[in-house]
């Protein structure tokens, strides 16, 4: 069975919201995996071993958070985080990956790290990014959805219709205001399906109070 949504964690406590969000996304009956990166295999057997059961533990860790023992998880080797996540979405059919806000973003906030800023230059993945805290509502849920910059790309409003159907969520008509949920259009004249952030779709992003889903150009989400 292909993924829906891969969701990057390390551990970390900002990554305990990507799950949160996650979570929430997976609610309307989308499939979620859990992923973690590592650099590269280690040549000393021992080392390898150790290694390989941290990452294998930290994994364990976000499925026990999530309460789902049983969700799939994948320990990817790359030199870039990036790139190793967004091979593996494209092996599993995902057609979202959910990450944390950067460590320093204020609560409420979504601040994409380093990872994922990467993957918002050029991706053909879309990203979600959690806002800072969500980890701490026990029950997080998305009852609330907006679509912003739309320049002619309708593809915000399509996956706002098809997350509002399957979340149960209310549609609201201020994209860079309160909502659970912004769905960002990316930047008018971009090449299709990849992202490209300009400066009005940054602006929306640096404004926006709640996490974010910014999509490629002209690519809806489906789940």
């Amino acid at each position: 069975m292909s993924t829906d949504i891969i969701v990057s964690y390390d551990g970390t406590p900002n990554d305990d919201d990507a799950l949160a969000l996650g979570k929430a996304l997976a609610g309307g009956g989308a499939t979620l995996a859990l992923a973690y990166v590592r650099h590269s295999r280690e040549f000393d057997p021992k080392r390898e071993e150790l290694a390989s059961h941290d990452a294998q533990r930290r994994l364990e860790n976000g499925a026990t958070w999530l309460g789902d023992p049983d969700i799939p998880r994948h320990v990817v080797i790359s030199a870039s985080t990036g790139e190793g996540l967004a091979q593996l979405a494209q092996s599993e059919g995902a057609s979202l990956i959910v990450f944390g806000s950067d460590y320093r973003t204020p609560p409420g906030r979504a601040e994409p790290g380093t990872t994922a800023q990467y993957l918002l230059e050029g991706g053909s993945v879309a990203i979600a990014v959690a806002q800072a805290g969500l980890r701490t509502d026990g029950d997080a849920a998305i009852n609330s959805i907006a679509a912003a910059g739309s320049d002619g790309d309708d593809a915000a409003q399509r996956t706002v219709q098809t997350l509002a159907q399957h979340l149960g969520a209310d549609v609201v008509s201020n994209g860079a205001g309160p909502a659970d949920m912004i769905v960002v259009a990316s930047q008018a004249g971009g090449p299709d399906r990849r992202i490209t952030l300009g400066g009005s779709t940054r602006s929306m992003l640096n404004s926006a109070l709640g996490s974010v889903i910014v999509l490629p150009r002209g690519t809806a989400l489906k789940f």
